[in-house]
């Protein structure tokens, strides 16, 4: 669970004064000494900060967090910009990280593509046959585009020490399974407008207006389909309805009419026994749509996936057009970001560990991860006081809490070991072509642990990430160099501000171990209450 939701009042502790004055540390300068702390404290600690800054035009929202995100890619443009010349002394990683970029950033030969690099799948899905839509849906999801459902790897719930793939709910175009649902007008309108959307993507693939309004509404009423059968957010908190370990064959009998064993061929899924099929309904759902709805509702739902999938590396056109909903109507930005921010972050989402390692040379120290495990180990400590002192939980439940609280691992930083990405291919010239070998890298690689050990040392945010997470099945708490940068954490402060800034965001990940979520899991990370039934009331 990571800490965007942590409340603003946190971030702004340590806050930027007047433009005029800019620090990236704790400035009283932030606060409004004027206002009553004892009857506001949140516009007494950040109403300095909120009166000078706006959201900026191309965000839709504005906080600490995202202000220091900005400064990262700041960092993260000197990077990649200093390694994107083709010279002799550039390594391996260099290579790929500043040819990546150069290519993203080259609008020229984009804008020269068009269409082209949808022209090899447009080609499959307009050959599509009913027997070969299980390869073709393994095939699209392999390279990032996310039609119909979707397939990943993970600890399984009932051994957390082991990997195993999870089949799951997916294929919606629409942020999640409610917002086709929710008959208030401002949900109604949003509906309306992403029709009208998918129907201006179908226009800039070559369709008619007619046509392409009919292709929209078939989108609609598959995704409408899909949505129903799929599984809402709260249902999805609770970790038991997400635990159906079954055999491949049960997974067959469960949603027969699609061929899961052609599925897994085209993914390039490892010899496996069991599978966890995450959300039964969807895939009983999906199965049947497999075998009854036409090949030619079929292609056109696939053919928008593809285009809404690849849009952000396409032409202008369609990346104005992508903005113009998925960045306007839906977040409320008001300005697509500039080239290269949109390029930092592709590169940092797909080459995260490679770009990651640069910036953990540039702006991580040993001195930071050093300090920030103290403090993690003396919240800990104040954590395990807080328990023994409950009034409400069981002896019984107090002893299996410290259990778990003394087994969470602490992750600092950055990976001890760094990702090889050797075996990814980085052309420059070909962005979008880059783009999806960058994701069926990173399928393959996944599909790889199937089967084998956890490894708790992995990391699921790349390094320069602003943010932070507990991993309930892992039992640990993660947090990337990214976030340990000022105002969160400084180097050149003493404890009692950075306790007051990162120290806040490291009680909140060490609360998640024992929360609605994360209490259901024992010490070992594996689905098992560890609380009694009294205690468990008691929540």
């Amino acid at each position: 669970m990571n800490i965007l939701s942590l409340l603003l009042a946190v971030s702004a502790f340590s806050a930027t004064p007047a433009p005029e004055a800019v620090t990236y540390g704790f400035s009283t300068a932030s606060m409004d000494t004027k206002a009553d702390p004892c009857s506001d404290f949140y516009q007494y600690a950040c109403g300095g900060w909120l009166e000078h800054n706006q959201i900026p035009a191309d965000q839709s929202r504005w906080s600490r967090f995202q202000e220091l995100g900005e400064r990262n890619k700041l960092t993260l443009r000197g990077i990649l910009e200093a390694r994107m010349a083709d010279s002799a002394g550039r390594d391996a990683v260099d290579q790929k990280i500043g040819d990546y970029y150069a290519s993203c950033m080259d609008e020229g030969a984009i804008e020269g593509k068009g269409t082209g690099p949808l022209k090899e799948d447009l080609t499959l899905i307009d050959s599509l046959t009913r027997d070969g839509l299980p390869a073709l849906l393994a095939r699209l999801s392999s390279s990032g585009v996310g039609a119909g459902l979707s397939f990943g790897v993970a600890p399984d719930y009932r051994d957390a020490r082991t990997n195993i793939g999870h089949a799951d709910q997916g294929g919606l175009g629409l942020p999640d399974r409610d917002y086709y649902f929710k008959t208030d007008e401002k949900s109604v309108r949003l509906r309306q407008d992403y029709q009208a959307h998918v129907a201006k993507m179908f226009e800039l693939l070559g369709e008619q207006g007619k046509a392409a309004a009919g292709s929209s509404d078939v989108v609609m009423d598959f995704e409408i389909a899909l949505a129903s059968a799929s599984q809402d957010k709260v249902a999805r908190r609770e970790p038991k309805n997400l635990d159906h370990k079954m055999t491949r064959a049960e997974l067959s009998a469960l949603a027969p009419g699609f061929d899961w064993e052609k599925y897994f061929a085209a993914l390039g899924a490892p010899a496996f026994e069991n599978v966890n099929a995450a959300s039964p309904a969807f895939l009983t759902e999906l199965a049947e749509m497999a075998a009854k709805e036409s090949i030619g509702r079929w292609k056109t739902y696939l053919r928008w996936h593809l285009v809404h999938s690849r849009a952000a590396l396409l032409s202008k056109a369609f990346v104005d057009e992508d903005f113009a909903f998925y960045g306007k109507t839906l977040t409320g930005a008001q300005e697509l970001k500039p080239r290269w921010k949109r390029c930092v972050e592709f590169a940092d989402a797909q080459l995260g560990e490679a770009l990651g390692r640069r910036y953990v040379e540039q702006t991580f120290g040993e001195e930071g991860k050093k300090r920030t495990l103290e403090m993690v180990h003396g919240l800990e400590k104040a954590l395990d006081s807080d328990i023994a002192g409950l009034q409400w939980m069981s002896a019984v439940t107090k002893k299996e809490a410290k259990t778990k609280l003394d087994a969470i691992t602490n992750k600092i930083g950055f990976p001890d070991a760094w990702r090889d990405y050797s075996s990814l291919s980085i052309v420059r010239g070909d962005a979008a072509g880059n783009a999806a070998r960058a994701d069926a890298f990173e399928t393959k690689r996944q599909l790889a642990k199937i089967g084998k050990p956890v490894d708790p040392k992995e990391w699921l945010m790349s390094p320069p990430t602003v943010n932070a997470y507990y991993d309930p099945q892992m039992n640990n708490i993660n947090f990337p160099a990214g976030i340990l940068q000022p105002p969160f954490y400084d180097n050149q402060m003493d404890d009692a501000v950075n306790y007051g800034g990162i120290g806040a965001v490291i009680g909140h990940e060490l609360t998640h171990g024992f929360d609605d979520e994360g209490r259901q899991f024992a010490a070992n990370g594996d689905l098992k209450d560890w609380w009694t039934k009294e205690d468990g009331e008691a929540f």
